[in-house]
């Protein structure tokens, strides 16, 4: 499968159509979300296209090709306009036997990792986009596509066949890394 992952969209409905041309232009599989979905959040500006409605319009209509993860600024009202889950603090995914640990990153992060074996792990939260191999496991922060930090421009992950890479909002490559080969 072919999952494009995606945190800190905070309501810019023209920051997700650009992720979503780039979802169907690649034939991705699965769009996981990574939190902080309708919410600008109060430290924020006001995004570019700030559009809650728009967001939940175009993401129901794909509904089942979602996995989304609680955000600091999701709610259970932000629940009530989407039709797939998005409260919970942390999905696992297993693909081609490697297993996918997605969250936001205000619960579980690098300070604070998960129990249990994940050979990936994905995390948003920051808006700083990383890509790295740490203890024979890839840590990827997805970034943000709306508020990136730190100079950096807007951000998403893709991953399939165990290969992770970041990616600009404008579809350039900016990173890419496989996972290390397992030990029978």
């Amino acid at each position: 499968m072919k999952y494009l992952i995606v945190s800190d969209i905070h309501g810019s409905l023209p920051a997700l159509e650009k992720v979503l041309e780039f979802y169907r232009q690649r034939q991705c599989d699965m769009l996981c979300i990574l939190g902080d979905i309708l919410n600008y959040g109060p430290r924020n500006g006001l995004p570019e296209g700030l559009d809650p409605k728009g967001i939940a319009e175009r993401l129901n209509a794909m509904n089942n090709e979602i996995v989304a993860v609680r955000g600091n600024c999701d709610s259970e009202v932000d629940q009530m306009l989407l039709d797939f889950p998005i409260l919970s603090d942390y999905t696992l995914i297993a693909d081609n036997g490697q297993r996918l640990f997605l969250t936001h990153g205000h619960v579980y992060n690098e300070e604070k990792m998960p129990r249990g074996k994940h050979e990936a792990f994905f995390y948003g939260h920051t808006h700083l986009w990383k890509l790295e191999e740490t203890d024979g496991r890839i840590i990827c922060n997805t970034g943000s596509v709306t508020f990136p930090k730190g100079g950096n421009p807007p951000t998403f992950a893709t991953y399939e066949n165990n290969v992770t890479t970041v990616y600009r909002l404008d579809g350039e490559k900016l990173k890419e890394l496989a996972l290390p080969a397992k030990s029978k």
